[in-house]
């Protein structure tokens, strides 16, 4: 069975760091590109972040550049999200997702499947 798990979300004040970890099972891990998405109440899920599968290359929107980074572990299955200089506006739940065999991260948010629970990232003011 393919499984993505999260952990690593709590409560941070502003301008802390948190780092997110997605275990993933049942798959070939180094085959597939892994994004890191997330929702915040009344708002439309957006993507973060995503690492592709081989070389590693990593993609970020203008929101969270310069202060996350992902990376990959591939001996462990393992994504991890560091990231720093939280805001209020980074409160959300932070999803990660296996993206497209081909597409990989050139994949929209529709191509990435096996969605973990999701853990739950609230910063305070």
């Amino acid at each position: 069975e393919v499984q993505l798990v999260e952990s690593g979300g709590g409560l941070v004040q502003a301008g802390g760091s948190l780092r997110l970890s997605c275990a993933a099972s049942g798959f070939t891990f180094d085959d597939y590109a892994i994004g890191w998405f997330r929702q915040a109440p009344g708002k439309e899920r957006e993507g973060i972040s995503c690492i592709s599968s081989r070389d590693g290359t990593t993609y970020y929107p203008d929101s969270v550049k310069g202060r996350f980074h992902i990376s990959r572990d591939n001996a462990k299955n393992t994504v991890l999200l560091q990231m720093n200089s939280l805001k209020p506006d980074d409160t959300a739940v932070y999803y990660c997702a296996r993206g497209d065999p081909t597409l990989g991260c050139s994949g929209l948010m529709s191509d990435f499947d096996s969605w973990g629970q999701g853990t739950q990232v609230t910063v305070s003011s």
